[in-house]
Protein backbone atom coordinates (compact mmCIF):
# COMPACT_ATOMS: atom_id res chain seq x y z
CA UNK A 1 0.00 0.00 0.00
CA UNK A 2 1.10 3.51 -1.06
CA UNK A 3 1.62 6.13 1.77
CA UNK A 4 1.93 9.54 0.46
CA UNK A 5 0.21 10.55 -3.16
CA UNK A 6 -0.89 13.80 -4.16
CA UNK A 7 -0.76 14.28 -7.55
CA UNK A 8 -3.46 15.92 -9.68
CA UNK A 9 -5.72 14.85 -12.54
CA UNK A 10 -3.73 16.04 -15.72
CA UNK A 11 -5.46 19.24 -17.15
CA UNK A 12 -6.49 17.21 -20.46
CA UNK A 13 -8.48 14.45 -18.50
CA UNK A 14 -9.61 17.61 -16.17
CA UNK A 15 -10.61 19.31 -19.37
CA UNK A 16 -12.61 16.11 -20.59
CA UNK A 17 -14.53 15.45 -17.15
CA UNK A 18 -15.78 19.06 -17.34
CA UNK A 19 -17.52 18.77 -20.81
CA UNK A 20 -19.07 15.76 -19.82
CA UNK A 21 -22.92 16.09 -19.00
CA UNK A 22 -23.46 15.28 -15.44
CA UNK A 23 -26.47 13.00 -15.67
CA UNK A 24 -25.01 9.95 -17.41
CA UNK A 25 -22.33 9.87 -14.85
CA UNK A 26 -25.19 10.04 -11.84
CA UNK A 27 -26.68 7.43 -13.45
CA UNK A 28 -24.28 4.69 -13.82
CA UNK A 29 -22.52 5.30 -10.42
CA UNK A 30 -25.73 5.24 -8.69
CA UNK A 31 -26.73 2.04 -10.76
CA UNK A 32 -23.20 0.69 -9.46
CA UNK A 33 -23.76 1.72 -5.94
CA UNK A 34 -27.15 -0.26 -5.53
CA UNK A 35 -25.48 -3.50 -8.12
CA UNK A 36 -22.57 -3.49 -5.08
CA UNK A 37 -25.38 -3.00 -2.47
CA UNK A 38 -27.11 -6.25 -3.93
CA UNK A 39 -23.97 -8.20 -4.54
CA UNK A 40 -22.60 -6.96 -0.88
CA UNK A 41 -25.21 -6.29 1.63
CA UNK A 42 -22.54 -7.14 4.31
CA UNK A 43 -20.69 -4.03 3.61
CA UNK A 44 -23.77 -1.66 3.69
CA UNK A 45 -24.71 -3.49 6.38
CA UNK A 46 -22.00 -2.61 8.35
CA UNK A 47 -22.55 1.33 7.68
CA UNK A 48 -25.53 0.73 10.02
CA UNK A 49 -27.57 4.01 10.93
CA UNK A 50 -24.77 5.90 9.35
CA UNK A 51 -25.83 4.79 5.47
CA UNK A 52 -28.49 7.66 5.58
CA UNK A 53 -25.56 9.69 5.55
CA UNK A 54 -24.83 12.56 2.61
CA UNK A 55 -20.87 12.18 2.10
CA UNK A 56 -19.22 15.11 -0.04
CA UNK A 57 -16.74 13.85 -1.52
CA UNK A 58 -14.88 16.81 -3.26
CA UNK A 59 -12.09 15.61 -5.76
CA UNK A 60 -10.29 19.52 -5.56
CA UNK A 61 -8.87 18.90 -9.21
CA UNK A 62 -12.17 18.42 -10.40
CA UNK A 63 -15.28 21.66 -10.42
CA UNK A 64 -17.77 19.45 -8.66
CA UNK A 65 -18.41 17.00 -5.80
CA UNK A 66 -19.93 13.70 -5.43
CA UNK A 67 -23.02 13.55 -2.92
CA UNK A 68 -23.25 10.08 -1.62
CA UNK A 69 -25.97 8.57 -0.10
CA UNK A 70 -24.98 4.75 0.55
CA UNK A 71 -28.35 3.29 1.51
CA UNK A 72 -28.07 -0.18 0.18
CA UNK A 73 -30.48 -0.56 -3.11
CA UNK A 74 -31.90 3.07 -2.37
CA UNK A 75 -28.17 4.31 -2.32
CA UNK A 76 -27.92 7.07 -4.77
CA UNK A 77 -24.50 9.70 -6.11
CA UNK A 78 -25.24 12.90 -7.30
CA UNK A 79 -22.61 15.34 -9.15
CA UNK A 80 -22.81 18.80 -6.90
CA UNK A 81 -21.06 22.09 -6.78
CA UNK A 82 -18.46 21.43 -3.97
CA UNK A 83 -19.77 23.76 -1.18
CA UNK A 84 -22.55 21.30 -1.10
CA UNK A 85 -23.59 20.55 2.77
CA UNK A 86 -23.29 16.80 3.76
CA UNK A 87 -22.70 14.84 6.72
CA UNK A 88 -19.24 14.22 6.23
CA UNK A 89 -16.63 16.13 3.54
CA UNK A 90 -13.85 14.29 2.50
CA UNK A 91 -11.67 16.35 0.01
CA UNK A 92 -8.41 15.77 -1.78
CA UNK A 93 -7.44 15.39 -5.29
CA UNK A 94 -9.40 12.56 -7.52
CA UNK A 95 -6.15 9.79 -7.96
CA UNK A 96 -5.59 9.96 -4.31
CA UNK A 97 -9.75 9.50 -3.25
CA UNK A 98 -9.99 6.74 -6.18
CA UNK A 99 -6.58 5.32 -4.21
CA UNK A 100 -8.61 5.27 -0.92
CA UNK A 101 -11.27 3.54 -2.56
CA UNK A 102 -9.41 0.57 -4.34
CA UNK A 103 -7.34 0.31 -0.95
CA UNK A 104 -4.01 0.97 -2.66
CA UNK A 105 -3.50 3.92 -0.63
CA UNK A 106 -3.08 4.54 3.13
CA UNK A 107 -5.83 7.01 4.13
CA UNK A 108 -4.07 7.92 7.67
CA UNK A 109 -1.10 8.50 5.46
CA UNK A 110 -3.35 11.06 3.08
CA UNK A 111 -4.98 12.70 6.02
CA UNK A 112 -1.47 13.29 8.63
CA UNK A 113 0.24 14.59 5.16
CA UNK A 114 -2.62 17.03 4.66
CA UNK A 115 -3.44 15.17 1.10
CA UNK A 116 -7.17 14.93 1.90
CA UNK A 117 -9.20 16.87 4.55
CA UNK A 118 -11.92 15.87 6.38
CA UNK A 119 -14.84 17.12 8.42
CA UNK A 120 -18.01 16.47 9.88
CA UNK A 121 -19.50 13.26 11.72
CA UNK A 122 -16.15 11.17 12.66
CA UNK A 123 -18.60 8.49 13.26
CA UNK A 124 -20.16 8.46 9.97
CA UNK A 125 -16.56 8.48 8.68
CA UNK A 126 -15.61 6.39 10.63
CA UNK A 127 -18.19 3.61 9.52
CA UNK A 128 -17.60 4.48 5.75
CA UNK A 129 -13.93 3.99 6.56
CA UNK A 130 -14.08 0.69 8.20
CA UNK A 131 -16.43 -0.80 5.61
CA UNK A 132 -13.89 0.61 2.65
CA UNK A 133 -10.74 -1.25 4.21
CA UNK A 134 -13.37 -4.63 5.15
CA UNK A 135 -14.58 -4.54 1.05
CA UNK A 136 -11.16 -4.84 0.02
CA UNK A 137 -12.76 -3.60 -3.55
CA UNK A 138 -11.40 -3.84 -6.43
CA UNK A 139 -12.55 -2.20 -9.97
CA UNK A 140 -14.17 -4.93 -10.98
CA UNK A 141 -16.49 -4.87 -7.94
CA UNK A 142 -17.91 -1.46 -8.51
CA UNK A 143 -18.38 -2.47 -12.04
CA UNK A 144 -20.52 -5.59 -11.47
CA UNK A 145 -17.70 -7.71 -13.27
CA UNK A 146 -17.05 -11.18 -12.31
CA UNK A 147 -14.40 -14.10 -13.45
CA UNK A 148 -12.19 -13.56 -16.08
CA UNK A 149 -14.01 -10.25 -17.48
CA UNK A 150 -13.61 -9.12 -14.14
CA UNK A 151 -9.68 -9.62 -13.83
CA UNK A 152 -9.45 -8.31 -17.28
CA UNK A 153 -11.43 -5.03 -16.24
CA UNK A 154 -9.34 -4.61 -12.64
CA UNK A 155 -5.64 -5.13 -15.00
CA UNK A 156 -7.16 -2.67 -17.60
CA UNK A 157 -8.61 -0.03 -15.37
CA UNK A 158 -5.63 -0.78 -12.76
CA UNK A 159 -3.48 0.16 -15.78
CA UNK A 160 -4.93 3.32 -16.92
CA UNK A 161 -5.16 4.71 -13.28
CA UNK A 162 -1.29 3.62 -13.29
CA UNK A 163 -0.92 5.72 -16.08
CA UNK A 164 -2.76 8.69 -14.95
CA UNK A 165 -0.65 8.76 -11.93
CA UNK A 166 2.73 8.81 -14.05
CA UNK A 167 1.00 11.52 -16.50
CA UNK A 168 -0.33 13.89 -13.44
CA UNK A 169 0.92 16.96 -12.62
CA UNK A 170 2.26 17.26 -8.62
CA UNK A 171 0.33 19.26 -6.57
CA UNK A 172 1.18 22.40 -5.45
CA UNK A 173 3.13 21.99 -2.07
CA UNK A 174 1.45 24.96 -0.94
CA UNK A 175 -2.11 23.78 -0.92
CA UNK A 176 -1.31 20.33 -0.91
CA UNK A 177 0.86 20.32 2.53
CA UNK A 178 3.27 17.56 0.57
CA UNK A 179 6.34 17.43 1.93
Amino acid sequence: MLEHHSPELPRSARRLVAALPSWPLEMVLTRALRALAERRPELFERLGVHSRCVFVVRPTDLDFAFSVVPHRWQGRVRLVRPETRGDVHIEGPLLSLLGLLDGTLDGDALFFNRVIEVSGRTDALLALRNAIEEAELAPSDLLGVTGRAGRLADTAILRALKALQNMAEPADPATSGAI
